[in-house]
């Protein structure tokens, strides 16, 4: 049976609208029915919003349809503030996910707080949980780094500074250019860090592909890819000193600095224990 939208009043403010990222039916009924009783919408791609509305029988009727995105935001942002300041809502999509994650949204955020007006979200579809939830990597700490810069020098260097980060990472990359970011990751993260690459979500030839990234370079070689893709790294591995190094990292700090200082300084150093390595610390004094 067709969807009973509720089509009400909104209250003046800014709605960020996250529409599906595949399936048109992966949209929620709120988000519906801001679609359908906001004043004013705001999309980064009018036509695409036009075609999610026209899926579910949403009409703009003679409501305004302004496009903004990257290109136009400097020059549109004054016209959306001043409708929402003059009471009118906005809703705003964009053309696929959750706006403002690797999508435009941000300036226009930032400045409609600034002007003390509201703004609203009406949650939904993601690309990165939607990725977290089939990726089999650990998801109760996870950093979104957005896309990788596109020049190689560039990208090796950024996904260095990445490479420690105690969390599952989750990257968006072009179908063309996936192949030479897992290449990157394996020289910068090891060829048998866990890893997984979704393309395709919620698609009829969604595909995800786990693994190590030595496993994923080589699924990956040659292939013609076409889609959307997001690339999942687990987080880098607990390196745990063995005893011997402590030893030898507790002589050299006491050398130096007091017992409680040499075993704080020892312990971030090697991400042991802090009681375990000033015990250590103790009997090494005692041994002097």
């Amino acid at each position: 049976m067709p969807v009973q939208l509720q089509i009400v009043p909104l209250q003046p403010g800014l709605y960020f609208v996250a529409t599906p990222i595949g399936a048109a039916r992966d949209i929620t009924l709120r988000a519906l029915d801001i679609l359908a009783s906001a004043d004013v919408i705001a999309a980064e791609d009018t036509r695409t919003a036009r075609h999610l509305m026209r899926i579910h029988g949403i009409s703009a009727g003679d409501r305004p349809m302004i496009p903004y995105h990257d290109h136009n935001g400097a020059e549109m942002r004054p016209r959306l503030i001043r409708m929402i300041a003059e009471g009118k809502s906005v809703a705003y999509a964009s053309e696929a996910g959750t706006p403002l994650v690797a999508d435009p949204g941000y300036q226009l955020a930032r400045e409609v707080i600034g002007a003390g007006l509201p703004v609203i979200s009406a949650p939904g579809p993601s690309a990165v949980l939607a990725a977290l939830t089939v990726s089999g990597l650990p998801t109760d700490r996870f950093l979104f780094a957005g896309f990788p810069p596109t020049a190689k020098g560039a990208r090796k260097k950024w996904l260095a500074e990445l490479a420690e980060i105690p969390a599952t990472l989750v990257l968006y990359e072009s179908p063309k250019r996936v192949q030479g970011l897992l290449g990157d990751l394996v020289q910068c993260f090891g060829a048998e860090r866990q890893a997984a690459v979704c393309r395709e979500l919620t698609k009829r030839f969604e595909e995800v592909s786990r693994g190590s990234l030595a496993e994923l370079v080589e699924a990956y070689e040659g292939r013609s890819v076409k889609g959307e893709i997001v690339v999942l790294v687990d987080r880098a591995p607990v390196r745990t000193a063995d005893a011997a190094s402590m030893t030898a990292a507790l002589r050299a700090a006491l050398r130096q600095k007091s017992v409680k200082d040499a075993a704080a300084d020892v312990a971030e150093a090697l991400g042991l224990p802090k009681r375990r390595v000033y015990q250590a610390a103790l009997e090494l004094e005692k041994e002097e």
